[in-house]
């Protein structure tokens, strides 16, 4: 019986291996860009991953045919909209003037490329709240706003020819 098991756990985490070997740089992308950090300086991201993918072993033997990746993805997902709000915004990554609900709507529809009706599914929303968050997202990304314009280059003039100017 314990030979029996042991074959099993070992199966288990041979198919477990294989999925994160294929999927874990995609799911870590995903988290990067739903955290909002830099891919060279990613924590929340990979901590992220590292409880999604938890929580995907942890269920691995009772997926009966459902794609692992979108358990996983499902499960990033999940723990990303329970714990943004109360995390501080990263800054330097590609989507960090997003707002968590919509780096997660972004992610979804343009990176995984789920369709809206699935997202508004996945995140307990309206389909037209997805598509209004997905406009604003994607308007955001390809037009953020300007900086202030630079200053005119004037000529510098010493405080003492100003003193000597203005004196009789």
């Amino acid at each position: 019986m314990r030979e029996r098991q042991a074959a099993q756990q070992a199966r288990r985490a041979r198919e477990f291996q294989a999925f994160v070997a294929g999927a874990a740089g995609r799911l870590l992308h995903a988290a990067t860009l739903l955290t909002g950090e830099r891919p060279d300086a990613n924590p929340r991201a990979r901590v992220l991953l590292t409880g999604a993918l938890a929580a995907t072993y942890a269920s691995w033997d009772r997926l009966r045919g459902e794609d692992p990746y979108d358990r996983t993805r499902t499960a990033l997902v999940v723990r990303f909209a329970r714990g943004a709000w109360r995390r501080p915004r990263a800054h330097g990554g590609l989507l960090d003037r997003l707002s968590p609900q919509e780096r997660l709507v972004l992610v979804l529809r343009l990176y995984e490329g789920v369709a809206e009706e699935q997202t508004a599914a996945l995140l307990g929303l309206p389909v037209e709240r997805v598509r209004a968050l997905s406009a604003r997202a994607v308007a955001a990304v390809l037009h953020p706003p300007r900086g202030p314009a630079p200053a005119a280059a004037q000529p510098q003039v010493p405080p003492t020819a100003l003193g000597k100017a203005a004196s009789p």
